[in-house]
């Protein structure tokens, strides 16, 4: 009787070469842990999209430390001249930013703290909790989202006005201190984000659902609250169309302020865009202080599944 002893390659057929063994058949796998290195392409194409961002801002910028002269001459003038302060200082007075920028302040914070409160709670309850019409509810949310909102200008308008908010921040605030859009966000992300073992863990020691939600759903939740406040916050200060149609030219936020910049026959550009200057830092200074926490979210809920 013969035996046969089964060779290194018969028992590991799928081994490859040892470590730092050149070899046509040695392949780079990339895993966890693991950096891709950019070639020159690949900074290229960074920096072209990274001056394209930047260069609407620049822009800004440069138009409005002339005047309205040199900003209409062609070529334009791309170098920043020396008229931005008295640019500033002009659509400061004309447009009455100051008492523009305290509204867009309120208007934008109440309803960035409504909506990540409110769309946070909804969310968590549409991931987690069991009840009856959950399907039918979340979709009647999702339907909602389909709807034009220029189809609801006159009814709300009508509404604001018999309540008496006509014209006050309330009529801008209210209507929009909870979103489909939210809600939607925050149960995606928590689905994945929250497993059942900490809820169950929560109730075992006798926690409140709303204990439950500000000890266990809230700190899960913060990568995805950063985001969508980020996302909220920005809407809320760049948006136009309802505020106009809803606050008088005497308590206006900033973007009706900054309207009434080239509300006239020959508006000066350079005004113009020192208003736009002007309305654009706000956003940045957000950026810079919680730029962190909100590139982390985006991360955060890009690597779940």
């Amino acid at each position: 009787m013969t035996t046969t002893i089964p060779t290194k390659s018969a028992l590991s057929p799928v081994e490859g070469p040892p470590p730092g063994t050149p070899g046509k058949g040695r392949r780079l796998k990339i895993g966890a842990g693991q950096h891709l290195k950019g070639g020159p392409y690949t900074y290229l194409a960074l920096i072209v999209v990274g001056l394209g961002s930047v260069f609407p801002l620049y822009w800004t910028l440069v138009a409005a430390s002339h005047d309205q002269q040199r900003v209409l001459d062609s070529p334009p003038p791309f170098i920043p001249g020396g008229r931005l302060w008295s640019n500033l200082e002009a659509a400061w007075e004309q447009a009455n930013l100051g008492k523009a920028i305290v509204n867009s302040i309120i208007v934008s914070t109440s309803i960035t703290a409504a909506t990540l409160f409110f769309c946070t709670l909804a969310g968590y309850a549409f991931a987690k909790m069991r009840f009856r019409g959950r399907g039918v509810l979340m979709t009647a949310v999702i339907a909602t989202l389909t709807i034009p909102p220029q189809l609801s200008v006159v009814p709300l308008f009508m509404m604001m006005s018999d309540i008496g908010w006509g014209g006050e921040l309330e009529s801008v605030i209210f209507p929009t201190l909870v979103g489909a859009f939210g809600v939607f966000f925050m149960r995606q992300y928590l689905i994945e984000a929250l497993p059942y073992e900490l809820i169950e863990a929560a109730k075992v020691d006798g926690a409140s659902n709303f204990r439950i939600v500000w000890a266990v759903v809230l700190p899960v939740a913060r990568p995805a609250m950063m985001v969508l406040g980020m996302l909220t916050f920005v809407q809320a200060w760049n948006d136009f169309f309802w505020p106009f149609l809803a606050l008088s030219q005497e308590n206006p936020t900033l973007q009706v302020a900054l309207g009434q910049l080239s509300a006239s026959y020959t508006p000066d550009q350079s005004i113009v865009m020192a208003g736009a200057l002007i309305s654009t830092l706000p956003l940045l200074v957000v950026f810079v202080v919680f730029g962190k926490q909100i590139v982390g979210g985006i991360m955060a809920g890009a690597v779940k599944g």
